[in-house]
């Protein structure tokens, strides 16, 4: 950790690194929102905002910069500080990403599980891996390596909602209302998204509260989750040991400290089958594939739809694409792998791919 009182040499590697980092985020365009119109549901178009564009391909990408500049702004990191972070993957491609480029190193704890395509994007990125066989073990483990190299720990689960600027200054929730202001519903009946750490569904229903828009936030939240059981009773802290999801990035066995619950209006939870179902459909439909917490969004988007539908009402929903499909072809597009976990795919594709088929 950095001396409270930084010399001059240090201060100006940390407004280099400022600017570095301010540098790179004007070089890449906003991402991408992609319109979808259902032809079975004409005045309901679904929009999915493309954060699998970003340099890093992810949401993360967003979030990994909100905490490098959170950290450099608070003195936490400087010239040799040693980064860390606990995370399933994405989140750790991201920040390797720009620890590379400040010259610092970086590990990663994750868990032993981690799809291989993301640990190999990671050490592209620069990035060490220090892997855990139990994904509960992570948080310590991170705080463990930052005490023995006198790092920092970026900590993503406790810092993620005050890191990112929720007001504004071009985050998420902001991008999504200006791409929408020139469609026939710019205002969103509903937003879907994930909760890994809760740093973006923090960001976007405190952001629509601010603008004091109509529209509501759902957040889809894998089965084996805590999230959606504390959403529903907030004495529900933990799950018990063994319950998990296979989806990456998203539901969390504890509670995390940046998930905000009191800004969100539902939340849906998607079994692995109707999430791994429903990002095989929007791959199909987009010609290219997406991950897996793609699909868990769909999935939940399919249900608010259908509802939105039966009670005659029209309106956009947006939901986050949120990260390509290329890191998981081991994984949630290899029908053995899938086989092997039970989980059973197919009619949850089919039932999904039904909301972009055409009306005969």
């Amino acid at each position: 950790m950095p001396s409270e009182h930084d010399d001059a040499a240090t201060r100006a590697w940390r407004v280099e690194a400022i600017r570095r980092i301010e540098a790179d985020y004007n070089r890449s365009a906003d991402t991408h929102l992609i319109r979808l119109d259902l032809p079975r549901y004409p005045g309901i178009p679904l929009y999915l905002k493309d954060e699998s564009s970003h340099p890093t391909g992810s949401l993360k990408h967003r979030l990994a910069r909100s905490l490098f500049l959170y950290a450099l702004c608070n003195g936490w990191i400087g010239p040799d500080t040693v980064v860390i972070e606990a995370s399933s993957g994405s989140t750790a491609v991201s920040e390797a990403y720009f620890a590379k480029m400040l010259g610092l190193r970086f590990i990663a704890v994750v868990p032993a599980t981690t799809a291989v395509p993301k640990l190999d994007a990671i050490r592209f990125h620069g990035g060490d891996i220090h892997a855990v066989d139990d994904p509960r073990t992570v948080y310590d483990v991170a705080q463990r390596l930052a005490a023995e190299t006198g790092g920092h720990y970026l900590d993503q689960f406790t810092y993620a909602e005050r890191a990112t600027d929720w007001r504004g200054n071009n985050n998420i929730a902001e991008s999504i209302f200006a791409q929408m202001a020139a469609e026939e519903h710019p205002v969103p009946a509903w937003i879907v998204c994930g909760a890994g750490t809760g740093g973006t569904s923090a960001t976007i229903g405190r952001y629509i509260r601010y603008q004091r828009h109509a529209t509501r936030l759902c957040v889809a939240d894998p089965v084996h989750s805590v999230f959606h059981r504390h959403f529903a009773d907030r004495t529900a802290q933990s799950l018990p040991g063994g319950c998990a999801s296979c989806i990456e990035g998203i539901g969390r066995p504890r509670v995390e400290p940046s998930f905000v619950p009191t800004v969100i209006d539902r939340m849906i939870a998607v079994d692995d089958a109707d999430s791994i179902g429903a990002m095989r459909a929007i791959s199909t439909r987009l010609g290219r594939r997406v991950g897996g917490s793609t699909g868990t969004n769909i999935a939940a988007c399919v249900q608010l739809i259908g509802e939105m539908a039966a009670r005659g009402e029209t309106g956009s929903v947006v939901t986050i694409l949120c990260d390509g499909g290329e890191r998981y072809g081991c994984t949630y597009y290899d029908d053995g792998w899938l086989a092997e976990r039970g989980i059973a795919w197919q009619a949850q594709e089919a039932s999904a791919a039904a909301l972009f088929a055409p009306v005969r």
